[in-house]
């Protein structure tokens, strides 16, 4: 069953098992009561950083939750999408979810590595650990991703078609053809 499965493909669905339930949850806390969501342990480093460092008011510190949830959900997305490209055997086997799993990765890499910088600008130590962590997972499974290329499809020597003979209304009627 698991003949046809790539290491970058087995990597990517346990990643998405990972981040889809965890990203959601915290995306979703932070809809929910931004200022008290930003204040949880995931979200706390740029919290603190938002309001020590750039001193925002309460209404822009919402508006930095709310663009820190969406950018969460974008991330759970693709993942999203990722899982269920996975399932057509024909679309994995081409590498053919690798692009959803990419800009995942991608987006995901990004806010990690904000977060962390915030954390370690704050020096909340449990919350740069947090994003360190995350960060590693996500550029691991990138450099698998653009380390590992799909398999290229057999080269299948086919024989020629025998090209078959014109129809008769395509036929010019010109006197040497007859």
């Amino acid at each position: 069953m698991f003949g046809n499965w790539r290491i970058g493909s087995v990597n990517g669905a346990l990643l998405a098992a990972y981040f889809i339930p965890t990203w959601t949850l915290v995306a979703f806390n932070i809809m929910v009561a931004p200022v008290h969501g930003l204040y949880e342990r995931p979200s706390v480093a740029v919290a603190l950083f938002l309001s020590d460092h750039l001193q925002m008011a309460g209404m822009d510190t919402v508006r930095a939750a709310w663009l820190l949830a969406l950018g969460r959900l974008t991330v759970v997305a693709f993942f999203a999408i990722y899982l269920a490209l996975l399932c057509i055997p024909r679309i994995r086997k081409n590498g053919g979810s690798d692009e959803a799993l990419g800009i995942a990765l991608a987006i995901g890499s990004l806010i990690s590595f904000a977060s962390m910088i915030m954390a370690s600008k704050v020096g909340e130590m449990a919350a740069l650990r947090l994003h360190a962590t995350e960060l590693l997972l996500l550029l691991g499974a990138a450099i698998v991703v653009v380390i590992e290329r799909p398999a290229a499809a057999p080269k299948i020597a086919q024989k020629p078609v025998e090209a078959t003979p014109p129809l008769g209304l395509e036929q010019a009627e010109l006197l040497h053809n007859r």
